[in-house]
């Protein structure tokens, strides 16, 4: 029998605003609405959207958060791009849409900007490094400095923190580790 490895696929949040918050994930994200309705004895707004052709769905947006609901549910969003200009241009987005950024990190192995969407969903944009260091580990970044600054600065720190390896070390690592030729 197989040895199942599930890989997250999408998430769902219960939202105030279905408009704005499609609105926000779309101009910011470059999601596409790929399905939407209404649910529930109420009606409540179901809007589906992903970046991804291959998949229907990755984020699913549910109205009907109270407003008295206090602090999100949510510990993080994660969304990974492809490269650190990548990561620079939605950080870009984020700051133009006058998000409060809660930090701008490196963790060795990715570069990440934490912030916080229209509702106080705390949500990450990262990409990878080239780099593993062990985590947790979290190294101010600053986007004020190029690209190339910021990669010389993170390869600098990582070579000084010890477990230092490339990430394609540390990828054949885990992959004994976790059995993925099984």
């Amino acid at each position: 029998m197989a040895n199942p490895k599930p890989k997250l696929a999408h998430f769902g949040l219960f939202v105030r605003d279905a408009r704005r918050m499609t609105d926000f994930y779309s101009r910011v994200f470059g999601l596409t609405v790929t399905d939407r309705g209404n649910v529930g004895p109420k009606g409540d707004d179901i809007v589906f959207m992903s970046a991804d052709p291959d998949e229907h769905h990755q984020l699913v947006l549910l109205s009907g958060r109270p407003d008295n609901g206090g602090d999100s549910a949510i510990q993080q969003i994660s969304f990974l791009v492809d490269s650190l200009e990548e990561l620079r241009t939605v950080y870009e987005r984020i700051c133009a849409d006058e998000r409060d950024i809660d930090r701008c990190v490196t963790h060795g192995n990715a570069w990440s900007v934490y912030f916080f969407d229209p509702e106080g969903n705390r949500a990450e944009i990262y990409c990878h490094t080239p780099w593993h260091i062990p985590q947790p580990h979290a190294f101010p970044i600053d986007f004020s400095a190029t690209n190339e600054e910021i990669e010389r600065a993170t390869e600098a720190h990582c070579r000084e923190t010890q477990g230092f390896m490339p990430a394609s070390e540390r990828a054949a690592l885990m992959q004994r580790i976790i059995g993925a030729d099984s």
